[in-house]
């Protein structure tokens, strides 16, 4: 696939711009860019995790649309932004320690709407969630 993103950007520029927000404080990082991905660790600690020790759901979802809204964005112009319409998850193992790394690539990018997948994958490359988030493309007032 051709290049998708219509600003340059880099990944420190992206870290600094998300670090005073619920990304810097669950440790999210921007991590690699390629010409149609992009990808971003999360810590699984006491931030991250649920009672029983282990990934919290709502955590990955962060991690998800952190990684999807990003892409997005960075795929309009000036003129446009982009707003996360719906959000779904499957979490399919279970993580008590480590990072976690997701990874966001497009699946459909159309005019109104844009549909990302994200696949998360422990610290062994195993999946232990993909979701799919669809976002809207709104002219910017």
């Amino acid at each position: 696939m051709a290049n998708i993103w219509k600003e340059e950007f880099d990944i420190e520029g992206l870290n600094a711009f998300t670090l005073d927000s619920i990304v810097g404080y669950l440790g999210i990082e921007f991590t690699e860019k390629g010409d149609d991905f992009l990808c971003a660790t999360m810590p699984v600690d006491k931030r991250t995790v649920q009672p029983l020790g282990i990934l919290h759901g709502g955590a990955s979802v962060v991690l998800a649309e952190t990684l999807g809204s990003a892409a997005s964005r960075l795929t309009l112009d000036d003129s446009y932004m982009s707003v996360g319409l719906e959000v779904n998850a499957n979490h399919l193992k279970r993580v008590s320690k480590g990072y976690v790394t997701g990874i966001a690539k497009p699946v459909h990018m159309g005019h109104t709407t844009q549909v990302w997948d994200i696949t998360i994958q422990n610290e062994q490359n195993e999946r232990i969630c993909i979701a799919r988030l669809t976002m809207a493309v709104l002219k910017q007032k």
